[in-house]
């Protein structure tokens, strides 16, 4: 279960980077995408860990396996992504990048609503 969790959660950070290309493709999506999103950033901007990352804990943890400490993305990507341990900057930057990142693809999307309407 704790695996499957896990596994929902890294889908659910890539829906938060990445959905914004969906809605390019299937608008009715922003209405998913836009709060979801929102709470992406907002746990990285107000420094929060995410609950699906105690909640994996305990399933690890009630099947004997280990925890860990930290977050999802401290955990599972900032080992990919940065040599080192998830700093308050580098939170700061994820969530500004989620940020600018749907910025522009929302700006995309809305010009490319208006060039419909026209």
């Amino acid at each position: 279960m704790a695996d499957l969790l896990a596994s929902a959660h890294l889908a659910f950070v890539l829906f938060v980077v990445f959905g914004g290309l969906l809605v390019l493709r299937w608008p009715r999506i922003a209405w998913l995408h836009i709060p979801a999103a929102a709470w992406g950033a907002c746990i990285e901007l107000m420094g929060w860990i995410c609950p699906l990352t105690p909640l994996e804990n305990r399933l690890r943890l009630a099947a004997g396996m280990e925890g860990f400490e930290g977050g999802f993305v401290e955990h599972y990507l900032l080992p990919v992504l940065y040599p080192a341990h998830l700093s308050r900057s580098v939170q700061i930057l994820l969530g500004l990048g989620v940020l600018l990142i749907n910025a522009v693809l929302y700006g995309v999307v809305l010009s490319k609503r208006r060039k419909q309407l026209q």
